[in-house]
């Protein structure tokens, strides 16, 4: 691949990178609930999800949910389900969003943050679709290319990865708006029905 049609990957890849969605909104309750070290390490699953996506669209997989009603149908109600749950979750934890002189007041481990953004990623059958759409107009016809594949893999997941820690290091300025128990009451409700609704939205979706 060229460097010039690289600079053309990446700015067509922007605006699906930065795009709201389950990954973006994870991100940004990731970060107004944990803190800014907690956002880093679910961004790293996220990549890693893209990532393995990339890999998985370059060796069929990717067609194979274009053409699989089963295989896009039992993906999609896996990532659906999943989002459901989160979003009840955040809705019925009263702990969530709390904030002390700043501070989150909760926290949790890097490395189920990490397998959460990651299961968010893999399960979500209309980011592989986007990957497959995307990606094939930068590939040779020739067959697999790894090293193609890599480079297309690496550099939307690093866009990606930007676009969180980005909102990862806004955190502190986001979380000043959590100062009454009121506020926080509300943005833990908005923040689980926009769950749900990602998830209800993914349940209902056609290929």
């Amino acid at each position: 691949m060229s460097f010039d049609l690289w600079l053309v990957f990446v700015a067509v890849s922007l605006l699906p990178a930065v795009s709201p969605g389950p990954a973006v909104m994870l991100a940004i309750s990731n970060t107004l609930r944990f803190g800014r070290n907690a956002t880093l390490a679910s961004a790293t699953g996220n990549a890693t999800g893209l990532v393995a996506i990339g890999y998985a669209v370059a060796f069929g997989f990717g067609a194979l949910m274009a053409t699989s009603a089963l295989t896009f149908t039992v993906l999609k109600f896996i990532g659906a389900a999943y989002l459901i749950y989160l979003g009840l979750k955040i809705w019925r934890d009263k702990s969530s969003f709390q904030v002390q002189n700043g501070v989150p007041t909760t926290s949790k481990s890097p490395v189920k943050l990490y397998f959460q953004a990651f299961l968010v990623s893999v399960t979500n059958p209309k980011a592989i679709l986007v990957i497959t759409a995307l990606f094939p107009q930068f590939m040779r016809a020739e067959g697999i290319d790894i090293l193609e594949t890599s480079v297309l893999s690496f550099t939307y997941a690093a866009l990606c990865y930007a676009n969180h820690a980005a909102i990862a290091f806004a955190g502190g300025h986001m979380r000043r708006f959590l100062t009454s128990a009121r506020r926080v009451r509300w943005v833990r409700r908005v923040t689980g029905g926009l769950f749900v609704g990602f998830g209800a939205a993914l349940a209902s979706a056609s290929r």
